[in-house]
């Protein structure tokens, strides 16, 4: 006898800072949320292994989702950390210049920001960065005031805290085997049998979310985009950092921009880390730092940073983007995809939130509960 079907109203499957902020903005609207989650803990993916920043929304093509959704994010999630007591910092960014084509390419980062709605950003020349930042070593830079840094974990926290005063429930070890298309709603069988009807489902299962999405009996799997797996290493500095804002490299511009560089980021008790880099791989589980890559590290920190000492940088950790463009593909903007691109009524797949989606998760989250 087959286990018996429990309806629910909305399921959100992934227990990341996206899923949850989904779960929480349904939840809040007057929606019965279940999130599934196949580990142990909420945010054990991708959202536990990225450099925790706040994004200005600068680099993003304009009109773009990463764009319009990383400058509501922003500010949306600032409001958020202030509201609830979330520990966050707005340190500010400096992108900085060491190649004259670099140097030339600052203006463009100013002017594509403002496409963006970002009109802070300030040109510094040599002096000024130096002024800011007296071991810094540049041609020039450009100051981002909006940008900053959160405790990501503590956010993931509060945005279930809201979803569970809001009636809402996670449930861990909670893996899904697989989905299908009915004429009553979207059924869902996790891997203990448990099988649920839900009116709503959105796909937040991050670096898991296209092959979940193949998963769906009755869903034209061509219209699941194919998965890349960019990874990215951190190494930490040992010793307190010298500097107080965040360093990015500014983008080479004819490089393709699968990252945005070997750039310092800092937490929230001042230690420094250095990261990501770029390494495509086959595996979202490929998360060992090879310690070797440290030697390209030090060459690039060095260009912004000669002072870095020999020895300080110590292998950290790694997380995985998930992309959904290739290493010779144009970046791929957030893929947002409801019933009027696929026809399936409550159904939306989010493929590719990578970075900004950290940033953007409010924002995302707000536009996800529209189309549910």
């Amino acid at each position: 006898m087959s286990p018996s079907l429990e309806k629910v109203d909305a399921l959100v499957i992934g227990a990341g800072v996206i899923g949850l902020a989904v779960a929480r903005a349904l939840a809040m609207a007057g929606r019965e949320v279940m999130v599934l989650e196949r580990e142990a803990a909420i945010g054990t993916g991708t959202s536990s292994r990225n450099s925790e920043v706040i994004h200005a929304g600068i680099y993003y093509p304009a009109g773009s989702l990463k764009a319009q959704l990383c400058v509501q994010g922003r500010e949306a999630l600032y409001a958020y950390c202030a509201e609830r007591g979330i520990a966050h910092r707005r340190c500010g960014k400096l992108i900085v210049a060491n190649t004259p084509s670099q140097l030339a390419s600052l203006p463009g980062i100013v002017a594509q920001a403002a496409a963006n709605g970002v009109a802070d950003l300030v040109l510094l020349n040599q002096q000024e960065a130096q002024a800011m930042e007296a071991q810094l070593q540049c041609l020039g830079a450009v100051h981002s005031p909006s940008t900053g840094i959160v405790d990501s974990h503590a956010l993931m926290l509060a945005l279930q805290g809201d979803l569970e005063n809001h009636g809402g429930l996670v449930a861990c070890h909670s893996g899904v085997r697989e989905l299908a298309v009915t004429p009553r709603g979207i059924q869902v069988e996790s891997l203990d049998g448990t099988r649920l009807l839900a009116r709503t489902v959105v796909n937040s299962a991050g670096l898991h979310a296209c092959d979940l999405a193949r998963k769906i009996r009755g869903f034209n799997p061509r219209l699941v985009p194919k998965p890349w797996y960019a990874k990215g290493s951190y190494f930490t500095l040992a010793g307190r950092s010298p500097f107080t804002h965040l360093i990015y490299p500014a983008p080479e511009p004819d490089a393709h921009l699968a990252g945005l560089g070997v750039h310092l980021t800092l937490d929230l008790g001042g230690q420094a880390k250095f990261g990501p880099d770029v390494e495509w791989t086959a595996s979202p589980d490929d998360l060992q730092v090879n310690p070797a890559r440290a030697n390209a590290f030090y060459a690039e920190v060095r260009r912004y940073w000669p002072a870095l000492p020999e020895g300080a940088l110590q292998p950290g950790y790694a997380g995985i983007r998930p992309k959904i463009s290739g290493p010779h593909e144009a970046a791929a903007d957030f893929g947002i995809q409801g019933a009027d691109e696929h026809g399936v009524p409550g159904l939306v797949n989010l493929f590719g939130i990578e970075s900004p989606g950290l940033t953007s998760c409010l924002a995302i989250a707000d536009r996800v509960a529209a189309l549910s």
